[in-house]
């Protein structure tokens, strides 16, 4: 069990709950200590071996979409219902694109999704050509190719399918979830999902029997209306009952978040002296969904501060 239980995103398979934790840990000590909580800060990283330290655990699920037979990371043929899905994924993504800040990443999304719709529009497609069109199309965008087209449509294929197989395959999504639930207890104080992780984060939190002071969504999809918030478990999708606050912060040009503010969607069922802070933007940079980049920003080391100061 631990004092703080962090929930991993996307395209994460060839790590480990070790390993991320190691990655993690110094951006969130440096985020808290940004926004004024150096004692905090110490021991969340530097005394973390202490008496004094706060245990900080990475709930990990990345191995659940490695598959056996397929070489290195490639997830495997998609299957009809799982093509339409990541069809629609893709399409929503480029949507979000098309409204970015960054001039040469809008004017590639909106050529992209032009060309997509009219794709989709088309009665013949053969068994997996659209799908694979539509992540052609999401790989030219920029900070989806940082390493030229073939690696990026390489990403932009695990990312969809894991998306899609997390939100349509309960063989993957129960050990996901499992995966928290193994780590929260009587202790647990705040809970950080990132990307899909805020997702699984949300899904389990939702259901907790008892308080939990803080939760923190970091660049989410929550806010994916007719993708991922559809498809939640419990329906219609709600503030979770025990969660005395909740912090969600997105970069503008995170395009996988989709929506910044989730308070028009999850304000329903919200406790009264619940505070619900959906509105938090931060600026990361060339790379908008990173994870550390998240973890830096004083926005998610304050509400961490005051929670554990």
């Amino acid at each position: 069990m631990a004092t703080i239980v962090l929930v991993h995103g996307i395209d994460q398979q060839q790590k480990s709950a070790d390993t991320l934790e190691a990655e993690w840990l110094p951006a969130l000590a440096g985020g808290v200590r940004t926004a004024g909580f150096p004692n905090v800060a110490d021991r969340l990283w530097r005394d973390r071996a202490t008496p004094q330290g706060i245990d900080t655990r990475m709930a990990f699920y990345g191995h659940l979409f490695l598959q056996k037979g397929q070489m290195g990371d490639d997830p495997g043929d998609f299957t009809a219902s799982e093509e339409q899905f990541a069809e629609r994924l893709a399409e929503e993504w480029l949507v979000r694109a098309a409204e970015s800040s960054r001039p040469a990443d809008q004017a590639v999304a909106v050529r992209e999704l032009a060309y997509l719709r009219e794709e989709i529009g088309q009665q013949e497609q053969g068994l997996g050509n659209l799908t694979r069109k539509a992540i052609q199309s999401v790989a030219r965008v920029r900070w989806f190719a940082p390493y030229g087209m073939g690696f990026s449509e390489r990403f932009v294929k695990r990312s969809l399918a894991q998306v899609t197989r997390y939100l349509n395959d309960d063989a993957i999504r129960q050990p996901a979830r499992q995966a928290v639930v193994d780590l929260i207890g009587p202790e647990t104080q705040i809970v950080i999902g990132h990307s899909l992780g805020s997702v699984i984060a949300y899904e389990v939190v939702a259901k907790l029997q008892r308080p939990l002071p803080l939760f923190l969504t970091i660049g989410s999809p929550l806010g994916l209306q007719t993708i991922v918030y559809q498809k939640l478990e419990s329906q219609p999708p709600a503030f979770p009952p025990n969660v005395r606050r909740w912090v969600n912060v997105s970069d503008r040009d995170d395009f996988i978040a989709a929506e910044p503010d989730l308070s028009k969607m999850f304000l329903h069922g919200i406790p009264p002296e619940a505070i619900f802070e959906s509105a938090s933007t931060v600026d990361n940079g060339a790379d908008p969904h990173n994870a550390g980049f998240y973890l830096t920003k004083a926005e998610i080391g304050r509400p961490i501060g005051q929670v554990l100061a």
